[in-house]
């Protein structure tokens, strides 16, 4: 017996999550049948005819019968047979091996509903961790992806300046189109994720004051994140970085091994991560 999901996870926002699955009865690791199979094998008991049978559960009658034969080579025995003749012209009705599979999953259908229903009751809080659940699948190039919530938006006739508030304190700011805000619902207090190509951050080493090195330098870029160095991965041309950002959240960063070697950085040295608001990409849950 096996229990596979039947249908997806509901869009955020779409009220309480709740789990559904549909029960599949194996044999000798063959599937014997699903739902609809076990089904049309009920009303066959119940009609005494494959074909009223079949248009019951809103099968074809050769596909009734196609789907009967299979359940029999997989069960090795018949579970109808057919009485011929009669002004009826004969009927169709379940054979013991039949009648008992019937039983039996009646039986356990009802206990997996059970089952179901006690999983949906446990994991009705998932539904709060949706979006986390939709970027855990999500599959992308970009190594730095955060979920966060719009904290601030700048309206502009284009564009607009959106800022993505992270759990840990940390602030993202991010310049997309004004029609590309309004498609993805990105209003004040919306959940969002961000993602950020870590060829885009540049790392600069602040200076013993605070202030980044060539004090007095003004940068145009408008995502400026002070953290520590959490890991570093030298390599023959670049070296990935890993910089902590607070909140258990790091923030990874490709330089040039030159550049690393220049900068002399070590873990747990002071950093500041440096990307323009246009390098980071904005996406909704929903």
């Amino acid at each position: 017996m096996s229990a596979h999901k039947s249908k997806p996870l509901p869009e955020a926002g779409a009220g309480a999550l709740s789990l559904e699955a549909s029960l599949v009865l194996s044999l000798g690791g063959e599937k014997l049948g699903g739902e609809l199979r076990l089904a049309l094998l009920r009303e066959i008991g119940a009609l005494g005819s494959i074909s009223q049978a079949a248009k019951a559960v809103g099968l074809s009658y050769k596909a009734a019968w196609d789907a009967v034969e299979q359940m029999n080579n997989v069960a090795g025995e018949p579970l109808l047979e057919r009485s011929a003749g009669g002004r009826g012209g004969g009927s169709t009705r379940l054979t013991e091996r039949g009648e008992q599979l019937v039983a039996r999953h009646a039986r356990l259908q009802a206990l997996h509903q059970r089952f179901v229903q006690q999983l949906s009751e446990e994991g009705g809080e998932l539904g709060q961790d949706f979006p986390l659940l939709r970027m855990l699948t999500m599959r992308t190039s970009a190594r730095n992806q955060f979920l966060g919530r719009i904290s601030a938006c700048t309206r502009g006739a284009v564009n607009d300046e959106l800022v993505l508030s992270l759990p840990g304190g940390a602030e993202l700011v991010a310049i997309i189109s004004h029609e590309s805000t309004e498609q993805l619902g990105l209003q004040l207090g919306a959940e969002a994720f961000a993602l950020v190509q870590a060829g885009a951050v540049m790392i600069a080493r602040p200076a013993p004051d605070g202030a980044s090195q060539g004090a007095g330098l003004r940068l145009s870029a408008r995502n400026q994140l002070r953290g520590t160095v959490a890991a570093l991965r030298p390599g023959a041309v670049n070296a990935e970085l890993l910089v902590d950002i607070g909140g258990g959240q790091t923030l990874a960063a490709t330089i040039t091994q030159t550049s690393l070697e220049e900068l002399g950085l070590a873990e747990g040295d002071a950093v500041l991560a440096l990307f323009k608001a246009s390098s980071v990409i904005l996406g909704s849950a929903g």
